[in-house]
């Protein structure tokens, strides 16, 4: 049966038919509301995820227990903390539903199963590696030392899936801006003059 995960996998293009049925097999559909953690900061990640509908963001915790948003994953994007899913050490922030999502997943085991039987599936694991690295690439090319008046504009520009899809809270977070100063800025560049 086709769905997006399947779609997904046989644009990537160098996946045969039999691959992609193979690998889509291997997935078990999963649906998680609203606020939900997909995956727990402290704990070893043991999840890769592909969401099917819905959206996900990726978050840490600081000593006081505010929360920073490090990105946003949305439909037909994998999502998951690599890292700790690679070297099997604890994860060092969260994933979170932030809409009810559908999403189709893979854990470790199968994972690894899929490296030793599945040949083309080392070419997938780059491409995994490359999404981890350009999430954290992103943020320091294009936000992290704009004033918070620029990053609402390029976020506004470039992004407007998360203005319309993350609360004010989340959005300042990844921001680097408190809700109030994010409501601020936004007046400011909606509203020029009032």
């Amino acid at each position: 049966m086709e769905n997006n995960l399947s779609r997904h996998l046989a644009q990537i293009g160098f996946l045969s038919t039999q691959e992609v049925d193979y690998i889509a097999a291997t997935f078990t559909h999963k649906t998680i509301r609203k606020n939900e953690l997909l995956i727990k900061e402290g704990h070893i990640c043991d999840q890769l995820a592909f969401i099917e509908k819905g959206a996900v963001r990726a978050f840490t915790s600081d000593d006081t227990g505010a929360e920073h948003t490090t990105c946003f994953s949305f439909e037909n994007q994998f999502a998951t903390v690599y890292d700790s899913f690679i070297s099997r050490e604890k994860a060092q922030k969260s994933i979170q539903a932030i809409e009810d999502s559908s999403l189709f997943t893979i854990n470790y085991p199968t994972f690894q199963h899929l490296s030793t039987t599945l040949p083309s599936w080392i070419y997938l694991q780059e491409l995994f590696t490359r999404q981890a690295f350009a999430e954290k690439e992103y943020y320091h090319i294009h936000l992290k030392n704009k004033t918070a008046k620029d990053k609402y504009a390029y976020v506004l520009n470039e992004q407007p899936e998360l203005i319309k899809r993350a609360s004010v809270e989340q959005l300042a977070s990844y921001l680097g801006m408190t809700p109030r100063t994010l409501t601020r800025v936004k007046r400011e560049i909606l509203y020029p003059g009032l």
